[in-house]
């Protein structure tokens, strides 16, 4: 059985012992191993389930650690850095040769984010080494922003779940790629937009292809989806249509202007929608329906999860 405990200095001796951890950060639970135990990293794989050739991102808690990680480090990585960390922003790099390959699925680069969050830099800390923390969820589900997901998918999976709340901003971090830093690129979007990082850049970024995007996490593979149907609406009444034979979970920003019995309805947000997803899964709902309405449209990081989730992308 997997512990869900509160003690970080436990949580670190696990770590340095070469288990793996599950932790909170603000944007979802992160499966953590110290980033040079090779066998704790096949750990990690192993519990989710994870294809080898989806890369990891490294977590540290100081800007310089980044040398740990990369080589040939730009000028705009140290702004970027500056004005973004600690928060949800993913910036990948060219890999330093002690590396290990199993960290970014063989390729020439490596993902490093410095998390905003007390619980994961502490555990960091005390660790003494960067740590690995792909999302804590079984591989396509959605990712967990509390312990009990972690739970539910990973239990007997994993040795511990430092249990530190709910993750404040609930989608996984934006990713940027500077490895080429006259032609940054944008890998996922997240709470950090891009004319935000554009500004602080002062240049425009492209947008990773099918093969540039695998440096980041989250973009090869189906992600983020329950085992309850998900369909992407473009008008509310075509929830009525889904609910005539079905109950349904209509998930919008504003509430709809009919009743059902078939129909329950749930503000979305980016906050709640990975825990919606997975309430869904756990109620007698047959299909989840998203209403894509303006304000969402605007919200690329949603946007991005909720297509995802649908296998739209």
């Amino acid at each position: 059985m997997t512990q869900i405990i509160t003690d970080i200095v436990a949580a670190a001796h696990a770590l340095k012992n070469g288990e793996v951890v599950a932790f909170p950060t603000e944007t979802v639970y992160g499966l953590g191993a110290i980033y040079d135990d090779k066998d704790a990293v096949h750990k990690i794989f192993s519990a989710k389930g994870r294809p080898s050739d989806n890369p990891l991102i490294v977590h540290i808690t100081n800007i310089e650690d980044v040398k740990l990680l990369a080589t040939e480090i730009p000028e705009s990585f140290y702004r970027l850095a500056e004005r973004f960390w600690p928060g949800p922003l993913t910036i990948v790099l060219k890999r330093a040769k002690d590396v290990p390959n199993s960290i970014s699925a063989g390729l020439s680069t490596v993902a490093v984010r410095l998390p905003d969050h007390p619980i994961a830099r502490a555990l960091i800390e005390a660790a003494g080494k960067p740590l690995v923390a792909p999302s804590a969820n079984l591989s396509g589900r959605p990712s967990p922003t509390c312990a009990q997901h972690v739970h539910d998918d990973l239990n007997g999976k994993i040795y511990a779940i430092l249990d530190g709340g709910s993750c404040r901003v609930g989608l996984e971090s934006t990713v940027v790629s500077l490895v080429d830093p006259k032609q940054p690129l944008l890998l996922r979007p997240g709470k950090i937009e891009r004319e935000e990082i554009e500004s602080v850049l002062g240049m425009k970024m492209g947008e990773g292809d099918s093969n540039q995007s695998l440096g980041s996490p989250g973009r090869k593979y189906r992600h983020y989806a329950p085992s309850t149907p998900v369909k992407v609406i473009d008008q509310l009444n075509e929830a009525l249509k889904e609910a005539e034979n079905k109950s349904i979970w209509l998930l919008s920003k504003e509430k709809p202007h009919f009743y059902h019995q078939n129909i329950s309805h749930f503000a979305i947000s980016c906050e709640n929608f990975y825990a919606l997803l997975r309430r869904a899964d756990q109620s007698n709902c047959e299909q989840i329906c998203i209403f894509f309405d303006k304000d969402l449209s605007k919200n690329s990081a949603l946007c991005d999860r909720m297509k995802r989730a649908a296998g739209l992308s």
